[in-house]
């Protein structure tokens, strides 16, 4: 193969693992949108008491997803640095946009669940849940501080 030809493959290549990663990194930003437009809605059901745990469920699957969108952009990040170092000297594989073989050089999923570029963003969300949960239900709170009281009263006004 000449190798004019060569390097226009090797452009074209790049091009189309380059396109991939742009499209992982739309994805995780999308999920992230998602992630914050479902947690405040979920916030926003009325129902009993509980409800308000129904938002775990959004926050835990997206962020499942987002780490799901960073490895495959990872793992196409590995793809495009192999494409540039074996495609000049080989044409097996030709197109060929399988990461199979990179998997052992990537986190797995949940590792990057807890990675510096995704876990900051749940864990505030998880943080803010929280808050929000433990300031809507102060009135259980406040039943719980009062019964906790009144039996240290109790304890100790009947020694």
């Amino acid at each position: 193969m000449a190798s004019i030809d060569k390097e226009k493959i090797l452009i074209e290549e790049i091009k189309l693992v380059q396109d991939i990663i742009k499209r992982m990194a739309s994805n995780s930003f999308n999920v992230k949108t998602w992630a914050v437009t479902l947690v405040a809605a979920t916030l926003l059901i009325k129902g009993n008491s509980n409800h308000t745990f129904i938002a775990f469920i959004p926050l835990f699957a997206f962020w499942f997803l987002d780490a799901y969108y960073l490895q495959q952009e990872r793992l196409y990040r590995e793809l495009h640095k192999w494409i540039i170092k074996y495609r000049m000297d080989h044409d097996d594989d030709l197109f060929n946009m399988s990461t199979t073989k990179f998997k052992n050089n990537v986190q797995s999923v949940v590792r990057i669940m807890f990675s510096i570029s995704i876990f900051p963003f749940y864990f505030g969300i998880l943080i803010l849940l929280i808050a929000y949960i433990f300031i809507a239900n102060t009135d259980h709170i406040k039943s719980f501080f009062e019964c906790i009281q009144f039996c240290l009263n109790g304890v100790t006004n009947g020694k």
